[in-house]
């Protein structure tokens, strides 16, 4: 039961990631997106949207291999998290004027 609700939001969190890669932020909360400016919201949706696919698409092959061993499942989701939340860093400190 644990790997389907693990494949459920590896799904819903790579649909986000989509979603704010084609440049709709709306996913992304208000505090994160604030001080954005229009002309950088594509790219920060680009930024921000392709850390959160990793780590869908990361959730979803752990899913699959968890199917052959379970002692791999460890090296396909930490490095896939911390490349995704570095893509999400570089989005926040690139285009987020306010944050520092």
């Amino acid at each position: 039961m644990e790997n389907i609700m693990l494949l459920i939001l590896g799904v819903f969190i790579s649909v986000m990631g989509i979603i704010n890669i084609k440049g709709n932020i709306s996913t992304i909360h208000s505090y994160n997106r604030r001080k954005i400016k229009e002309e950088d919201v594509p790219k920060y949706g680009k930024a921000v949207g392709t850390g959160t696919l990793i780590i869908g698409i990361s959730l979803v092959l752990r899913f699959i291999v968890s199917f052959w061993s379970e002692k791999i499942m460890g090296f396909v989701i930490l490095p896939a998290v911390v490349v995704g939340l570095c893509f999400m860093l570089y989005g926040q400190i690139k285009y987020n004027k306010g944050i520092f």
